[in-house]
């Protein structure tokens, strides 16, 4: 490995993405660090320092995601980190189904639409990470969350999405996973016991990956977890 690469990060200007960024960036990588606010991806770039670059980008509009990578150069890492919960509480037969297209257009169909941005040039040089921010409310062996179904459905289809991808990048060079980074004191969960700091590590550690690592996994801590 080079002594660093480009690393993208959706969702940056705060929380755990923004943990994520700057652990990337101690790690020697330049980082953009995106987000849907141009003020607020300003700030959490300068934060850092200069091989931090601020991305303008909504992952929900792909004119928005075409216009920040237009002059962003080559992605070797994708961290898919943005992402919501819209319904806390709600019940899956009652739920309002614009809420579960809102929360699935964010979680699932942004991260996608960031991999088929990134991914073929990913391929074309034989290199790439991708890490795709789940949950554990996404395994079938400790959830669904019947209490968040839509973000339980979402970060589902998440992980389907990474073992699909991982698949079709199988022998490019290309490793693609999930991590559960467990729940994460931020302002999604302001009283979860775990540090964004202390999460970011093991999300930074997928986006490092050496070239006989994983790909297609469920990663948790230092080992895997059942889908």
């Amino acid at each position: 490995m080079p002594p660093f690469r480009t690393a993208l990060v959706t969702g940056a200007n705060r929380g755990l993405g923004l943990a994520v960024a700057a652990d990337l960036y101690a790690r020697g990588h330049r980082v953009l660090l995106a987000a849907r606010d141009a003020g607020a991806a300003a700030e959490a770039a300068g934060k850092l320092g200069e091989r931090a670059v601020p991305l303008t980008l909504d992952v929900t509009d792909q004119a928005s995601v075409d216009r920040a990578l237009a002059d962003a150069g080559a992605v070797d890492v994708l961290v898919n980190n943005a992402g919501v919960q819209l319904d806390w509480g709600e019940a899956p037969s009652t739920i309002a189904l614009d809420r579960v297209r809102e929360t699935l257009d964010v979680n699932l169909l942004g991260a996608w639409r960031m991999a088929q941005a990134l991914l073929p040039g990913m391929v074309a040089r034989g290199w790439g990470r991708v890490v795709n921010v789940s949950s554990g409310a996404a395994s079938f062996a400790y959830g669904p969350a019947a209490q968040c179904p839509a973000y339980s459905a979402s970060k589902t289809a998440l992980n389907a999405l990474t073992v699909m991808l991982a698949k079709e990048t199988e022998g490019t060079g290309v490793l693609v996973n999930s991590v559960n980074p467990g729940l994460v004191r931020t302002r999604m969960r302001p009283d979860a016991p775990q540090t964004p700091e202390d999460a970011a590590r093991r999300i930074a550690d997928a986006a490092t990956l050496p070239g006989d690592g994983p790909s297609g996994a469920f990663l948790r801590g230092d080992g895997t977890m059942p889908w």
